[in-house]
């Protein structure tokens, strides 16, 4: 069992899947669902999300527009797009678009969702230990190069065979 929860974010249009949602998950995760895009941005506005789970077929944008547009403000999130279509050309457009971590048609297996969430998690957690480690090494990097600009600068100091400043 994970020690933190994983947050949550469920964006469809349709309530009676939102509620199957949060009815399903809400022991095992915090499942933060809303109807909107704009509901969804202030959540992120407000909220630590881990997974974000989308509908793609929304009346004012699809999953993979939403998906897009988080890739750019929110890029640490994992993405998971739900459809009612088999449609190739969607699952194309949600990975090549959306960065789409994985893409699920209607209806879904609740097992296979809580481990898909949780996978998803894991992947999360690599992601964010892989950006600690670069920063850290890119902070290394700066200092090393530092002390090296400052070794060659005192090599290349001129050495006077007197001292000058010593009164005779």
């Amino acid at each position: 069992m994970l020690s933190q929860k994983i947050n949550v974010l469920y964006l469809d249009d349709e309530e009676a899947n939102l509620t199957s949602f949060k009815a399903n998950f809400r022991r095992e995760f915090n499942v933060f669902g809303v109807k909107t895009p704009d509901a969804a941005l202030a959540v992120l506005d407000n909220q630590l999300i881990h997974v974000a789970i989308s509908d793609h077929k929304m009346p004012t944008i699809t999953g993979v527009q939403f998906f897009e547009k988080l890739s750019l403000t929110h890029p640490d999130i994992i993405r998971i797009l739900l459809t009612g279509y088999k449609d190739i050309d969607t699952v194309i457009e949600a990975i090549n678009r959306g960065q789409v971590y994985k893409y699920f048609t209607k209806p879904m297996d609740p097992d296979e969702i809580k481990e898909t969430i949780n996978g998803a998690y894991q992947f999360y957690l690599a992601n964010k230990s892989t950006r600690e480690t670069y920063r850290k090494l890119l902070d290394e990097n700066e200092q090393l190069e530092f002390m090296l600009r400052q070794k060659l600068i005192s090599w290349a100091k001129p050495k006077l065979p007197y001292n000058f400043t010593r009164d005779f």
